[in-house]
């Protein structure tokens, strides 16, 4: 088995914290999600999470004009290159404080960057070719407070920014002789947004109290005058002072934390004085507007402008967003998306699609103004996740949340299309029956509910005769029994899922029941509790107990291997412990506490080494070919051991993100005082509604809400049916790790003669089965989808029938890839069926081996028949109309022609049968 897995995508969280952007086209959202990315193409339906990472959460994101470029800035100001293109990280970068805005030039050749008071411009990466990727030239002084907004004029030649201190600042972006600087005052709170009017210096400034500022300016962009370069001589009688030097070397030098700074510009509130006899740029106070006028709009907290189309977006922290055609300040639309703050707002190049950011829930939504509809609407689950399930066929993800909610998940596209709210308290497991069309779930509220995915309704709800808790759930793999265990009265229920009747309870455990597992081949479910026993219980057998495992220490995990033949076990003391279910006989052991490697949370009093003697696995999955075991639990690490060796494979590490707890082994010795960490001093600042530390005796904002840091950990992992990944639900999310084949170069039975050049030549002399052992043999995907491409249809079943039986595998397998993307479906479903036709009764006697492989083919035509039946009866329906209508064309019908176009309507009725028969037939 092969363990080349990689970060695939993160399910699950949409949006977390920062500013949102749309791609250049306008059909893809770029949100940020944690420490990350995700780019939902709103388009195709799909979501991407890319492979790059800060250190911490990302607080704001730049995208380049052209859409191929992005720097992400964490909240320490550590700020990173990405390339959209090729999804590499390109540069590193760190702004040594926390960045508020960054934002390019419409040209493309510079961006700025707001931190503290200071904005800094920089030369955009990649317009030279210069070592340092981010290289300053100018930076700007002016606010007393903390920037808050950027924007630029369409021409690129002046940007204004909003501070904090109720004031906004217009530079110019090169040394103009009539505008350097120029300060606006006439708000009462802090600048929220700041937008120049499309081809002018014109400017419209929102602050937080719901005031709009329309601001007209005196001269045109085209009227800017650059400044002449200054002389190097010193003028005669004037003698040269050490001041005079001291102060052009501190212009040049370095700034602060030893960085280049360029030139700087240093604002005044009384403007620039005018030189080389040019009037100055001014501003004029137009018009003051407010949007506050019944009091429920006094708290905007995001702000976006289109220029082309002169509209403006406003959010508020009611969950309530407004449309308004500017100058006028007309109000075209208004609606509440949310009861949660809006943190942030994008409005997309056309004007047509609107994004909203709700960080308090995790949503992300995407409002179609014109239409009045969603184009997209995505949430999370808003606490942790606890469970997950995948669907026999390996399409869908099933999740259950500390919410209480149930989310059902698409594998291919990212996102999800279902979530059933019927829990009452923390869903605590999930699992999908061997149908793949019920989902049951089970909940610390006292219920056990089965949820039907072609009506998408909860329809058993199966309850115990005293009220408990239940922590752990199974189904047989018929489907008709659903067992539960309680936590708090050490029992285990068995209900039918046909009448919803509770028809047995199991006891005999002394302690909470934390895990239980159907064996897959037989009808025995197996039992873990905290009494340190495994029982397996025979179903067919009046339920009796069939055999009692004793553990060394409390069990928290039971799984059982694809064939059933073995038993894996996680305790408290951090071993795995294999057990044959027959004999009951113990195999083997792991100890796998050290590999665990916990960190030490900010409030821990012991270091993370004598932590981790407390820590242990709290999650078991078997591979699918049950060589392997992934485990997982309170640490940032997931694991996979092989069973036969008993030794560590390889280690994941799921986050990096250290704005978690628990991530770093040792604390910061320098937030370490003799008062204790400075860390968990709490500043204030709760839930981002701007409150902050209160002065004594104010009893303004929440005095409930605290600053806390989550704590890393995985609560359940479960294999792909398909073994082509694995996912873990985390406190960052739904994790997917998968292997990518395309960048993996892993011959087999390579030779000197085993080139590319060999194989074209075999196609050219027309050896069809050579050509596709050479092709396999060096493995390359792009060489064997040309060389499967090239034979003729006719020639498939003899080339099948040619095939040597190492390479039919092989062949399947790449047949079950290319399907999910590749358009000749016909083509390679005649490969599909050749291949199964003259070699099935070999493969069946290796179902074992090959059983991921037929479960990935069967996916993968399962999805191409769900799609192409949906498009045929479309089509049906769409012919039956057309041929109905063009019949009657406002013609009174005579009672004798009725019964003819009965008949006709029997004919075209059986017509379509035979139609849908033969689609079914190709499929």
């Amino acid at each position: 088995m092969k363990f080349a897995y990689r970060f695939s995508n993160l399910l699950g969280a949409v949006y977390r914290h920062g500013n949102l952007s749309f791609s250049k086209d306008g059909n893809s959202v770029i949100s940020p999600v944690g420490n990350r990315i995700s780019v939902f193409d709103l388009k195709n339906n799909k979501s991407e999470t890319l492979p790059v990472s800060t250190t911490k959460n990302i607080t704001c994101v730049g995208l380049s004009p052209d859409g191929c470029l992005a720097v992400l800035v964490d909240e320490d100001g550590a700020a990173l290159l990405v390339s959209l293109v090729t999804r590499a990280s390109l540069h590193h970068f760190h702004f040594h404080k926390p960045v508020n805005s960054v934002r390019f030039s419409p040209d493309g050749r510079k961006f700025v960057v707001t931190k503290e008071n200071v904005a800094l411009m920089y030369h955009a990466p990649g317009k030279k070719r210069e070592f340092n990727a981010f290289v300053l030239d100018k930076s700007y002084y002016g606010p007393y407070d903390e920037t808050t907004c950027i924007d630029w004029t369409d021409d690129s030649k002046c940007f204004v920014v909003g501070s904090k201190d109720m004031s906004t600042w217009v530079f110019g972006a090169e040394r103009w002789a009539n505008l350097i600087y120029y300060s606006l005052g006439g708000h009462k709170d802090l600048i929220v947004g700041c937008f120049f009017e499309k081809d002018s210096l014109d400017l419209y400034t929102v602050s937080q109290d719901g005031m709009l500022c329309v601001w007209e300016s005196d001269t045109e962009p085209d009227g800017l005058v650059l400044r002449r370069p200054r002389e190097t001589p010193q003028p005669a009688g004037r003698p040269s002072t050490r001041g005079d030097q001291s102060e052009e070397e501190e212009n040049r030098e370095e700034g602060e934390e030893g960085e280049p700074r360029g030139e700087v510009v240093k604002g005044k509130a009384d403007g620039p004085i005018e030189t080389e006899g040019v009037a100055n740029v001014r501003y004029k106070l137009i018009s003051k507007h407010f949007f506050n006028k019944e009091g429920d709009f006094n708290n905007l907290t995001a702000a976006t402008f289109h220029k082309p189309t002169h509209i403006l977006v406003t959010g508020f922290a009611s969950g309530v967003f407004h449309l308004h055609e500017l100058p006028d300040f007309n109000l075209i639309h208004s609606l509440s998306i949310s009861d949660q703050r809006i943190a942030s707002v994008a409005i997309n190049g056309s004007g047509d699609w609107i994004g909203f950011g709700c960080s308090g829930l995790g949503q992300l939504l995407v409002w179609e103004w014109q239409s009045e509809s969603y184009v997209f609407k995505q949430q999370g689950h808003f606490n942790n996740m606890a469970a997950l399930a995948y669907s026999p066929d390996g399409q869908y993800i099933v999740t259950g949340g500390d919410d209480g909610k149930v989310k059902v998940w698409n594998t291919s596209s990212g996102l999800c299309f279902v979530t059933f709210t019927e829990h009452t308290s923390s869903v605590t497991n999930v699992t999908f029956t061997s149908s793949g069309f019920v989902i049951v779930s089970a909940s610390l509220d006292g219920t056990v509910r089965a949820f039907d995915l072609h009506r998408y309704r909860n329809f058993r709800t199966f309850t115990s005769p005293r009220p408990t808790q239940f922590s752990s759930l199974a189904v047989d793999p018929s489907g008709d029994l659903v067992t539960a265990g309680a936590q708090d009265s050490f029992e285990v229920f068995i209900w039918s899922m046909q009448t919803g009747r509770l028809l047995e309870v199991l006891g005999g455990h002394e302690g909470p029941v934390s895990c239980l597992c159907f064996s897959p081949v037989q009808s025995i479910l197996a039992s873990i509790s905290w009494d340190r026993t495994v029982r397996l219980w025979d179903m067919l057998d009046s339920w009796q107990t069939k055999e009692t495992l004793r553990l060394t220490s409390d069990g928290l995990a039971v799984s059982y291997r694809p064939d059933g033949q073995e038993l894996a076990v996680a305790t408290l003391n951090g071993e795995i412990s294999f057990w044959n279910p027959q004999t009951a006989a113990q195999l083997g052991s792991i100890a796998g506490r050290h590999d665990l490697e916990t960190g030490r949370k900010e409030t821990d009093k012991i270091t993370a080494k004598q932590l981790a003697k407390g820590k242990s696995f709290t999650s078991l999955c078997y591979s699918a070919d049950g060589e392997s075991i992934l485990a997982g639990g309170q640490s940032k690490f997931v694991c996979i051991y092989n069973i036969r060796e008993q030794i560590l494979m390889k280690k994941f590490e799921i986050s990096c993100n250290l704005s978690l707890d628990a991530m770093e082994e040792f604390l910061d010795r320098r937030k370490m005082t003799e008062f204790g960490s400075i860390a968990l001093v709490d500043e204030g600042v709760g839930d981002g509604d701007g409150v902050q530390l209160s002065l004594p005796g104010v009893r303004k904002g929440d005095m409930s809400s605290r600053h806390f840091k989550p704590e890393i950990r995985v609560t359940s992992l479960r294999f792909s049916p398909t073994g082509r990944s694995w996912a873990a639900t985390s406190t960052e999310g739904l994790l997917i790790y998968s292997l990518d084949g395309a960048l993996v170069f892993d011959p087999y039975d390579l030779d000197l003669d085993v080139t590319p050049l060999s194989v074209r030549r075999q196609l050219r002399k027309m050896e069809w089965a050579s050509a596709i052992v050479l092709a396999f043999r060096l493995n390359e995907s792009v060489l064997t989808q040309e060389v499967l491409e090239a034979i003729p249809h006719q020639q498939i079943p003899v080339v099948c029938g040619s095939l040597p039986d190492v390479y039919v595998e092989k062949l399947l397998g790449f047949l079950a890839s290319a399907l999910e993307k590749s358009g000749h479906l016909q083509f390679y479903l005649s490969w599909a069926q050749s291949l199964l036709t003259q070699h099935g009764q070999k493969l069946k006697s290796r179902s074992t081996a090959i059983l991921p492989t037929i479960q990935s083919l069967q996916k993968s035509i399962q999805r191409h028949f769900e799609d192409l039946s949906k498009l045929c009866d479309w089509n049906m329906y769409t012919i039956r109309y057309a041929v109905a209508l063009s019949k009657q064309r406002g013609v009174k019908r005579g009672a004798d022609k009725q019964g003819q176009e009965e008949e006709e309507d029997e004919e075209e009725e059986e017509m379509s049968d035979k139609m849908s028969e033969a689609s079914l037939m190709i499929l």
